[in-house]
């Protein structure tokens, strides 16, 4: 048992980091609008296909969500709460799998200015619990070039939008 409740405290003390970013011709403001508007989802990311806010009072933090993500073919939900909503800055929340221990997924979206009229977005996920290490290659292999698409189709959003 002691060997169990070790390899649980590890898991959850060295988490799987996932980043990736992107930069972006548009003021934070315009990224956040599209970032934000989750009844758009459906028409232009191919990673959270669909996105809401279940409970009251809109996106904030403690507010609960249902996202649906596409990946390799396969569809999954999950039912994350929100942490951070800083509006042209940050959104974050947390998902878990099972009680919390088994799997958490922390995923972060950062929007930072990098010029007059540029930003930088990331977007990350810190992943911990007991059966993360059995995942680490697809959450590498899989779910990071899923980032890497939403950016992509995010920045093409974003710009469009802003050259109306």
């Amino acid at each position: 048992m002691t060997v169990l409740g070790g390899y649980a405290v590890w898991t959850n003390t060295h988490p799987v980091q996932l980043s990736a970013s992107i930069e972006i011709e548009a003021a934070p403001e315009q990224v956040w609008a599209v970032l934000t508007d989750l009844d758009a989802y459906p028409r232009w990311n191919p990673f959270i296909t669909e996105a809401a806010v279940t409970s009251d009072d809109g996106l904030r933090p403690g507010a609960t969500m249902r996202n649906r993500l596409e990946q390799n073919g396969e569809t999954s939900t999950f039912t994350p709460t929100v942490l951070e909503v800083s509006a042209g800055r940050e959104l974050r929340w947390l998902g878990k799998i099972g009680p919390g221990w088994i799997g958490d997924g922390e995923h972060r979206f950062v929007i930072e200015r990098t010029g007059r009229d540029t930003v930088r977005l990331t977007q990350s996920e810190k992943f911990s619990g007991v059966a993360v290490p059995f995942a680490t290659g697809s959450l590498k292999n899989d779910t990071l070039p899923q980032f890497r698409a939403m950016n992509s189709a995010l920045k093409e959003r974003v710009e469009r939008l802003a050259a109306r």
